[in-house]
């Protein structure tokens, strides 16, 4: 089984590692610590001190907060709450929704028609980061992209169980519906 040095795996993340050292990387059979290495990168890029626990994206987390619990973080330490509810309703959303807003990405022909279309531009309160963009037909709620079921990935894949357990439960509608409450 390979055992790749943490500073090639930062590379491949930067997008800097040579092409065939990545196709190496690709073929090979997983390190059994990869996660770990790739965790311990990505702690040590992030403006807080928050354990992360799963990576989502570049720019978001799942981490275990003293004070929160396991929530969504983005790399520059804004909290999007409770992991279990979909972060992007609590990020700042630019929609674009008509030919002048959406002719300042698509021209022409390209252009999605805006009577069916939304496109829908998640942003961090905290940096401003755009960390992820939809292209959703009108009236369609926000995607829900990965709920990770944490204790069994980290009790069962990992062999070390999370010192608390959560429920593996969506709560996002629970949370919508107290906007009407």
């Amino acid at each position: 089984m390979a055992d790749f040095h943490k500073a090639d795996i930062e590379k491949l993340i930067d997008g800097v590692l040579p092409w065939p050292a990545t196709q190496d990387m690709l073929k090979s059979p997983k390190d059994t610590n990869r996660f770990d290495k790739y965790v311990e990168i990505m702690q040590d890029r992030v403006d807080f001190d928050d354990p992360i626990l799963l990576p989502l994206t570049p720019h978001l987390f799942i981490v275990a907060s003293k004070k929160e619990g396991r929530i969504v973080k983005c790399k520059c330490g804004h909290s999007f709450g409770d992991y279990r509810i979909n972060w992007k309703l609590s990020a700042l959303i630019n929609v674009r929704d008509d030919e002048k807003s959406m002719s300042e990405i698509y021209r022409g022909r390209e252009m999605p028609d805006p009577a069916w279309i939304q496109l829908r531009e998640y942003i961090c309160g905290g940096c401003g980061a755009q960390l992820e963009v939809e292209a959703v037909p009108r009236g369609c709620p926000p995607d829900f992209d990965f709920l990770p079921d944490l204790d069994t990935f980290y009790g069962q894949w990992l062999g070390r169980p999370l010192p608390d357990k959560v429920a593996f439960e969506d709560k996002t509608l629970e949370h919508v519906k107290e906007w009407s409450e």
